[in-house]
């Protein structure tokens, strides 16, 4: 993930409350499950435009009316609802970078120019396999699924639309490639936070989880082989003439590419997201004005490009929706960004997800859930089974990729240990059914981010991301047959 994890967060306390009854925890989630999924029903692909996000607080009333006959004070709900919306302070920023950075990197010709570049290269056979791989590149150099959606993604999505490539097909495989490498890559925060929570090794853990992971992520690389080949797209033909309306609009050339380089570069030595994505963005906006000088004064209506119009077309681009009208209809979805005031359906989702997670914490009820399914962990496969519902629970309820490693981690512990298992399988476990399912759940903030980053719903990408949700049905399996399941060393006395 992009953002970095708030320091206290793997340190928080966890609220437990002993006279809440499992059924008395599950009120909220089932209510809330209910209202979404009519709201859904009614809404369709608008919900996410507002009415979910009511929802979500309806669900946080629902779990509040429960905390209050539990004797749960209004001021502590308050507290942990402020604390969870702290947590994504840093999230919420780079969704505005994110937003402000497509705007310019759109009117300065590099998205269109990796557009252009990657119509030459990539063709229909080979491209979902090379968009995953592509994306496992990037996230396992920056240790981040966040930056490689921004930058790499969303010209894949672009150069896939050209191509008459479904647009959950590309996405699926860009989530696949970039959840790869943020659990894979030592750069990654969750990478790092996974074994702090179990109790092991950074190296340690990495090398535990190559067991799992390479196999996933080599299953889900054959899937997209095979679909490459069975494709029958209506892209491929229209290829010269999506290039020439390009190159009709845009000056593209090599030149371009320093901007997205850069930017990869400052994560890839540790420069803070939101510092990288700012420079990203003033770099999209000088370059904008050196080589698309035209586009910038076409933004604002002007005839010439002066010191007003420059301002007021570099403002619009990062600021609000910017279209770039070509000869080509295809292209017109495809140069087209949303600035950051298109990113604030996407930030009132996830501060509204917050709502309903931190009430869920503040009266205990992500607590007695995951005891009641570490009390069900009978049998080593039951233990690891409780951690994969456990996880999957809390991406779902706190709609918090980190609380999903944080809570059972810490919860999960001890069970572990007891059993004789070293703590690299919780770690594992942690990653496998955590970080990488968070993106698969619409109101989680990775679910809200990537799909609002790619322009594709959840729902759409969510059977594509093949990576994603086999992950844990692959940590499951082993753990049914005790494949590669480490014991504990005995201690030198």
């Amino acid at each position: 993930m992009a953002a970095a994890k708030p320091k206290y967060r793997q340190d928080e306390n966890i609220v437990e409350n002993q006279s809440l009854s499992i059924w008395e925890a599950l009120i909220p989630v089932l209510a809330l499950v209910g209202m979404l999924a009519y709201n859904v029903f009614v809404f369709g692909d608008n919900a996410v435009g507002g009415s979910n996000q009511f929802i979500l607080l309806m669900g946080g009333a629902v779990a509040a009316v429960v905390g209050a006959f539990k004797k749960v004070t209004f001021k502590t709900m308050l507290s942990e609802v402020a604390e969870n919306i702290r947590s994504t302070s840093g999230a919420l920023l780079i969704l505005l970078m994110v937003g402000a950075l497509a705007g310019t990197w759109l009117i300065s010709g590099i998205i269109p120019a990796m557009i252009y570049y990657g119509l030459q290269i990539l063709n229909p056979t080979i491209f979902l396999a090379a968009c995953l791989i592509i994306s496992a590149i990037i996230s396992v150099a920056t240790g981040s699924s966040w930056t490689t959606a921004a930058t790499v993604g969303i010209a894949l999505i672009g150069i896939g639309d050209a191509l008459g490539i479904s647009l959950g097909m590309t996405a699926g495989a860009v989530l696949s490639g970039a959840y790869f490498g943020d659990k894979m890559s030592p750069l990654s925060d969750t990478t790092n936070l996974a074994p702090a929570m179990a109790g092991g090794n950074l190296f340690s853990h990495i090398r535990y989880m190559t067991w799992t992971t390479i196999p996933t992520i080599l299953v889900a690389l054959l899937v997209f082989i095979i679909i490459g080949f069975t494709l029958d797209t209506s892209g491929e033909a229209d290829t010269s003439s999506i290039q020439q309306a390009i190159t009709g609009v845009f000056t593209i050339n090599g030149w371009l590419f320093l901007v997205p380089l850069a930017v990869i570069g400052m994560i890839v030595r540790k420069t803070p997201p939101l510092v990288a994505l700012l420079v990203g963005t003033l770099l999209g906006a000088v370059f904008a004005l050196i080589f698309q000088p035209g586009v910038v004064a076409q933004l604002t209506g002007a005839d010439t490009l002066d010191f007003e119009s420059a301002y007021k077309g570099i403002i619009n681009a990062i600021t609000i929706k910017t279209s770039i009208a070509t000869d080509n209809p295809a292209l017109s979805d495809l140069f087209s960004a949303k600035g950051m005031k298109g990113m604030l359906d996407t930030i009132w989702l996830i501060v509204c997800a917050m709502v309903f997670g931190g009430i869920m914490d503040a009266i205990g009820a992500l607590s007695r859930i995951t005891e009641w399914l570490l009390g069900m962990a009978k049998t080593t496969f039951g233990l690891f089974a409780s951690t994969v519902g456990s996880c999957l629970a809390l991406n779902i309820t706190a709609s918090d990729q980190y609380l999903a490693i944080v809570v059972p981690g810490k919860m999960f512990a001890k069970a572990y240990e007891d059993r004789g298992l070293a703590p690299e399988n919780l770690s594992r476990t942690l990653e496998d059914s955590g970080t990488v399912t968070s993106v698969l759940i619409p109101w989680n903030t990775c679910g809200a981010y990537h799909s609002s980053v790619l322009g594709v719903s959840v729902a759409d990408y969510f059977f594509f991301a093949i990576f994603n949700w086999l992950s844990p049905i692959t940590t499951l399996v082993f753990a049914a047959f005790g494949i590669k399941i480490k014991q504990l060393l005995p201690k030198k006395s």
